[in-house]
C-alpha cells in the first residue's frame, strides 16, 4: 500500500537506500569499484546513471560484475559491518554505519541471503 504521507524516519530510511542503489550500479559495471564504506556514494552520478538512459538502454548497458567478485564483496561488507557493531560497543568510529548496512543489504539480496525479498532483507553479523 502506498503511504502518501510517511513519517521522517520513513524518509530518512529512504533516502539512505541511494547506498544500496549503488552497490547495484556497481554489480551492473556501472561504478567501477565500491571502496571503504567510510563515505557517502556519489548520489547525483548514481541518479544520472539511471534517469538519462531508457529502460532498454540500462539493460543493454549493464554488465553483471562475475560471481566471484560479487561473492568477495558480500564476505568484505559483512567483516565491514562487523567491525561497524563492533566499533559502535566500544564507543569508536570510523566507517560509516549506515553505507556499511545498505551495502550489506544490496550484496545480502544480490548473492539470495536467506531468499528473502528486498524489504525483508536481513543484515546480521
Amino acid at each position: 500500500m502506498l503511504d502518501n504521507s510517511p513519517s521522517q524516519h520513513d524518509r530518512i530510511q529512504f533516502t539512505w537506500r541511494h547506498e544500496a542503489a549503488w552497490t547495484l550500479l556497481w554489480a551492473l559495471g556501472f561504478v567501477a569499484q565500491l571502496g571503504k564504506p567510510d563515505q557517502i556514494c556519489d548520489v547525483e552520478f548514481a541518479a544520472k546513471t539511471m534517469a538519462e538512459r531508457t529502460i532498454s538502454e540500462f539493460i543493454d548497458d549493464s554488465e553483471l560484475r562475475p560471481i566471484a567478485d560479487i561473492l568477495d564483496q558480500a564476505d568484505l561488507i559483512y567483516r565491514y559491518h562487523w567491525a561497524v557493531r563492533n566499533a559502535r560497543t566500544k564507543g569508536q568510529q570510523g566507517l560509516d554505519p549506515g553505507v556499511t548496512e545498505e551495502r550489506h543489504h544490496a550484496l545480502n539480496w544480490l548473492i539470495g541471503y536467506g531468499e528473502q525479498m528486498w524489504d525483508q532483507v536481513t543484515t546480521h553479523t
